[in-house]
């Protein structure tokens, strides 16, 4: 299985021959190009167009992120897999806005009942939330009956504010109190937290569609526009609970990751890169673990779990195939 490079320090990344070769203060590494399927890099890292041609050759996203953890960009190579016919189906179903509410519903209701297994994991283990999981329990309820974007949405976030006050349940830590959602930039550490799991969860997400004949700027939940890519986040919002929110909880629960990883800078929280090393370490685990699947052999790696979502949406889209989000069951 192909594997993601993550790249911390400033250097230099080039083609040596038909591999891939970083070079730093700690002088060269050369990484195999065929075992490599993503690139993130976090450092000041130059690249040439000799590069540029030789990664699009073999197929590996690039992403990009800056020094306060946003996501800048992806180096996209040239799609190998799209399919003109399945591009114009995913138009028919965002121009036809009763299959696109049916799509949109189908990802928010995949998060919802995500969360309310995250929850139920956690009230097993003596967190008291029966209160939070009824009330998302009503929420939940609610989203079949809505009808437009908007409301199913503002049912997302309504149920987002409640989940998010379990939290500070969930973590017992006073080192990583929640209070409430802030984004750029993150006021507190489980905010920074939230926001740099959030981002590796688009690109991967996007790594994975780019192995699919569909088209990432084609989105449904959130409106396809001058946003350069919508369809990762559709898809993300399914396993955000059961991957990003999982990993935050682990990294502080186990004291993986203190205080001590995060840096202030003009009014941020933001992780260390010591901090970050930890927090994809434990995201990269959390992505291999595998789990069985229905109907397959073998079992399944959260990681192809997020492939699968994708074309069982190609299946909805291009043949009217029942449609049902990936739920977690522990």
């Amino acid at each position: 299985m192909k594997k993601d490079m993550f790249i911390f320090n400033n250097g230099r990344l080039c083609r040596k021959d038909n591999t891939l070769m970083f070079e730093g203060e700690e002088g060269k590494k050369y990484i195999p190009v065929n075992n490599v399927e993503s690139i993130y890099i976090f450092g000041e890292v130059d690249v040439n167009k000799n590069f540029l041609e030789f990664v699009c050759s073999n197929k590996i996203t690039i992403h990009f992120f800056n020094y306060y953890e946003y996501y800048v960009g992806t180096f996209y190579p040239r799609e190998y897999l799209n399919s003109g016919y399945v591009i114009l189906k995913q138009s028919e179903a965002y121009l036809n806005y009763e299959k696109r509410v049916i799509i949109a519903k189908t990802f928010i209701d995949g998060a919802i009942k995500n969360i309310l297994q995250v929850l139920k994991y956690y009230e097993r283990r003596n967190s008291n939330l029966e209160g939070e999981i009824e009330e998302i329990t009503n929420l939940l309820d609610t989203l079949q009956l809505q009808s437009t974007i908007e409301t199913i949405m503002a049912i997302e976030g309504n149920v987002r504010q409640v989940y998010y006050k379990s939290f500070n349940k969930i973590l017992d830590d006073e080192d990583f109190t929640f209070t409430s959602r802030t984004k750029r930039p993150p006021k507190d550490r489980i905010n920074s937290l939230i926001s740099f799991g959030n981002s590796m969860l688009y690109t991967l997400v996007l790594s994975q569609l780019y192995q699919t004949q569909l088209d990432p700027r084609i989105g449904y939940l959130h409106s396809t526009n001058d946003r350069r890519f919508s369809l990762n986040l559709d898809v993300a919002e399914i396993f955000k609970p059961i991957i990003v929110d999982r990993t935050i909880f682990s990294v502080i629960n186990k004291k993986i990751i203190t205080k001590k990883d995060f840096n202030k800078d003009l009014g941020s929280i933001i992780l260390s890169d010591e901090g970050r090393m930890k927090f994809i370490k434990e995201f990269n685990e959390k992505l291999e673990t595998t789990i069985k699947y229905p109907n397959f052999p073998n079992r399944v790696s959260y990681k192809r779990l997020i492939r699968l979502e994708a074309y069982k949406l190609q299946k909805f889209i291009t043949e009217d195939e029942q449609y049902l989000p990936f739920i977690a069951k522990w």
